[in-house]
């Protein structure tokens, strides 16, 4: 059944050209040092994503790249930002340890008032998606257990866990996507990615939710952002937009595959400033 249509609203992101991004190293399924990336490729990729954003209304504000740093690309991982409050990220793995302090120090930077560096292991948004009142939470991967009541006591909003079992889907972000967060209604995700029980978790609290089928969670097609309205999103993920059209919201396609090679696309790519 066809909704009506959707309406978008402005946002504000946080992104990170990819100047030095590679593939040296693999903490995840998706990344083989032995796969060279074109780094002029990617860069026009994720440029398009950022002039997009732009285009449909959206400020996008640019965290200066580190040599040493080739996920900063990577920007979702670095906060979870609510209320213009800023809840910092502790890396899982050494790889990726010193981006936390370079996103704190950007938030400070910019007159965010409340920054916490966090006691506990959680990767940003790459594992909290936020709708209109709760804080999903994937952990199993790279977030611990203990960032759950962690970032719940911060932001004083329900934190719901997820547990996540596919190691290729290693962050809540690769499946699963808040699409209306006016509302605790509307997401589409991926089941066979979460354990039995927080699958069913999902069907209780989501029970309209669009269900992606695996060759449109293998293309990162759950790693998206919406603004109200639009859905941007991998182009390859065709199964996602007829039933996106469905719902009201427009999809639009966009090729990142060069940043798939370390495990990323759209939203991976995406830092929402939520202000106060």
């Amino acid at each position: 059944m066809r909704t009506s249509q959707r309406r978008a609203t402005p946002r504000d992101y946080l992104m990170c050209p990819p100047t030095h991004f590679r593939v040296t190293y693999s903490i995840n399924p998706w990344m083989d040092p032995d796969k060279p990336v074109d780094l002029r490729l990617a860069l026009a990729q994720w440029e398009d994503l950022r002039d997009r954003y732009r285009s449909l209304g959206h400020t996008v504000q640019e965290l200066t790249p580190h040599p040493e740093l080739p996920d900063m690309v990577f920007a979702a991982n670095g906060a979870t930002v609510i209320d213009g409050r800023v809840l910092g990220a502790r890396f899982a793995h050494s790889e990726r340890t010193a981006e936390a302090a370079v996103h704190r120090a950007w938030f400070r930077e910019h007159g965010y008032p409340e920054v916490r560096e966090p006691d506990h292991i959680n990767e940003g948004e790459g594992d909290f998606a936020v709708t209109a009142s709760w804080l999903l939470a994937g952990r199993g991967f790279r977030s611990s257990p203990l960032s759950n009541p962690e970032a719940q006591e911060y932001f004083g909003r329900p934190v719901i866990g997820l547990d996540l079992v596919d190691p290729r889907y290693y962050h809540l972000d690769t499946a699963l996507s808040v699409l209306d967060d006016t509302t605790d209604s509307d997401v589409m995700y991926y089941p066979p990615a979460f354990s039995p029980g927080s699958r069913a978790v999902l069907a209780r609290l989501f029970p309209d939710a669009i269900i992606a089928e695996e060759p449109d969670a293998a293309a990162f097609g759950l790693n998206a952002v919406c603004d109200g309205r639009h859905v941007l999103l991998p182009q390859a993920a065709l199964g996602l937009f007829e039933p996106l059209r469905e719902r009201g919201y427009e999809p639009i396609g966009l090729d990142l595959s060069e940043l798939l090679k370390g495990g990323g696309s759209v939203k991976c790519c995406t830092l929402e400033l939520r202000s106060a």
